[in-house]
């Protein structure tokens, strides 16, 4: 008749091991800082999550990671312009992005107002990439000015040639 307090020593045994596997299971997406641009990560999630993945880190073979070059491309004019027009315009053709190549066709996003838009690129740029501090964050003037001057998705691919090392 000993059994009832073996099990309960194993219960309790069972309970402390959990609660010691619980305690030292890493952080979920859901305990992660809140996003410092909610109005781009909505568009994000009503845009761009199908393709680029969840935190934007890409999807093999379909489309590249953004956590790494947009941060890039926001400190100087032209990688600026590059990031509205392809929001703007789409883009396709071969790119090569943190060494992996991929051929796509990316739609535009034109039908979405410059605020929306310029909400999304930051938090592409800020919350996804982690830019620097001193990164001057986009404005909707950033994209009316690109707006301006209509492209089609081979001309912004081609244009993103110019900023990257080997052109790809």
């Amino acid at each position: 008749m000993r059994r009832a307090p073996l099990r309960r020593a194993a219960a309790a045994a069972a309970l402390v091991l959990a609660s010691a596997v619980l305690a030292s299971a890493p952080t979920h997406a859901a305990d992660a800082a809140p996003p410092a641009y909610n109005d781009g990560a909505a568009a994000f999630q009503a845009n761009c999550v199908v393709c680029h993945g969840a935190g934007g880190v890409g999807t093999p073979a379909l489309a590249p990671p953004l956590t790494s070059y947009p941060a890039r491309y926001a400190q100087s004019p032209a990688g600026r312009r590059q990031l509205a027009n392809t929001l703007l315009y789409g883009m396709f053709g071969d790119i090569t992005v943190d060494g992996r190549s991929y051929s796509f066709k990316m739609p535009d996003f034109a039908r979405l107002d410059d605020a929306t838009l310029a909400a999304l690129l930051n938090y592409v740029v800020f919350d996804l990439g982690h830019a620097p501090a001193e990164v001057k964050p986009l404005a909707p003037a950033d994209i009316s000015a690109a707006r301006a001057q209509a492209l089609d998705g081979a001309a912004v691919r081609e244009q993103r040639k110019s900023l990257v090392p080997g052109g790809n």
